[in-house]
């Protein structure tokens, strides 16, 4: 299977170089790999939410690590976006409690109605639905994360509801 290559403008700023050396202070001399997950985590916020290869390549250098040691990470975690995603990413759980709720009938619904397959986005660039490991919130199957924040006790009536959200942009992601 060929892989796509995404090309991505990398945008260091002053600002994001200077919370990765606080991220990295937090940690001892020599250690600083120690520093990779949060350290992604804000070039990734800073970068539309995704890490092209030349941005994880950016980050080992950053850390002065090797880049197998980012691509080790960046594709074994799924909260790492290896590719543009839309704005709004509807990651559906799709473990055991979840699916036996209805989660893959969701998942099917929210396909159909936003005309994309999983692991798609829309031409707009405004949605991407994904399937996920287990979120940790059987107790409210079905559900997403959107952003920050889980969607509990999904409904085709409720996704209904958070694609309009999305649409009229009363969404909040993150609770930075």
């Amino acid at each position: 299977m060929e892989r796509k290559h995404y090309k991505q403008e990398i945008n260091m700023t002053e600002a994001l170089i200077a919370r990765i050396n606080e991220l990295i202070s937090h940690y001892p001399e020599g250690k600083q790999k120690s520093a990779l997950l949060p350290v992604l985590h804000e070039v990734q916020d800073a970068h539309n939410n995704w890490l092209s290869i030349e941005l994880q390549d950016k980050v080992a250098e950053i850390l002065q690590i090797k880049p197998i040691e980012v691509y080790e990470v960046v594709t074994f975690y799924t909260m790492f976006n290896q590719k543009p995603i839309g704005k709004y990413m509807f990651e559906f759980c799709q473990t055991s409690c979840c699916c036996l709720n209805g989660a893959e009938n969701l998942m099917d619904y929210t396909s159909e109605k936003l005309g994309i397959k999983m692991g798609e986005t829309t031409a707009d660039g405004m949605f991407t639905i994904a399937g996920v490991e287990c979120l940790g919130a059987c107790g409210y199957a079905p559900m997403m994360q959107l952003g920050d924040f889980y969607k509990e006790k999904l409904t085709e009536e409720k996704i209904d509801q958070l694609i309009a959200d999305c649409k009229d942009d009363k969404i909040i992601l993150h609770d930075k």
